[in-house]
């Protein structure tokens, strides 16, 4: 019997009601993301790429379909401490450290954080923030702190990483170098990740494939298999097959 997959979602249907309307959100999305894989999420504002990943998280019930995360239900792999999340507002509490900051999901986990000591440190050594152990987040540029959002994410050791554009709210210079940051993480760990984007070009450097949605009502038109080899270098961002990948999803979101 073959492994689970990391990710699945079958026939995946939501709406919203409010304000007299109802709102088809998502229908019929079905997805995988094998364990170890990298699968990023595209399209438009609006066609349901959050809501997707809410409803993997087990934040959003689905009106239908099936969803397995780590081969159980959204809610009891968040309890397991499976699943990790980094969102575009790395969310810090300002009062607490970076150390602090990152042992948030242990203790709402109910979790001793004593044990998890040397971890945590590797955590922090691990996204680059060795000697900021005890900064605070208004200390911290804008990189710093969703580098501190990711670490926090990986403290439970989960099986699974969901990020909703961790770097939007990054300068493009400093995106790039996240990127490559975020490679190099996840190959580290051997998470499963699911990211949602804007950027052609993050998702086509990030993932083994994209998952091209559109909306009204949200719903995936295309997965793309992308081959680059791994690790991936800077150098790649100036390739020419690259930006044919990259251009060919520009035309599958424009809905060629």
């Amino acid at each position: 019997m073959s492994a689970p997959d990391g990710i699945s979602l079958s026939g995946v249907c939501k709406t919203f009601t409010g304000r007299g309307k109802v709102v088809e959100a998502l229908r019929d999305v079905t997805l995988s993301g094998p364990m170890g894989s990298f699968t990023a999420i595209i399209g438009p504002s609006g066609c349901g790429k959050s809501t997707v990943m809410r409803i993997a998280l087990g934040l959003e019930a689905a009106d239908a379909g099936e969803v397995q995360i780590a081969g159980t239900v959204p809610m009891q792999a968040a309890k397991a401490g499976k699943t990790g999340v980094a969102f575009q507002d790395a969310a810090l509490l300002p009062w607490r450290s970076v150390r602090r900051n990152i042992e948030v999901p242990l203790e709402v986990l109910g979790r001793s954080v004593a044990p998890e000591t040397a971890h945590i440190q590797h955590m922090i050594d691990l996204v680059g923030l060795k000697g900021y152990e005890n900064a605070l987040p208004g200390e911290l540029s804008g990189g710093m702190r969703q580098r501190v959002s990711i670490a926090r994410a990986l403290v439970t050791h989960p099986q699974i990483l969901f990020m909703d554009e961790p770097f939007g709210a990054l300068d493009q210079i400093l995106r790039r170098q996240m990127n490559l940051e975020l490679q190099r993480i996840w190959t580290e760990t051997g998470s499963t990740a699911l990211l949602v984007t804007h950027g052609i070009d993050e998702a086509v450097f990030l993932a083994d494939r994209v998952v091209v949605m559109h909306a009204n009502p949200g719903r995936i038109v295309d997965v793309i298999d992308i081959g680059f080899d791994r690790p991936r270098a800077p150098a790649l961002f100036s390739d020419l097959d690259f930006h044919m990948v990259c251009d060919h999803i520009a035309v599958v979101l424009l809905g060629g």
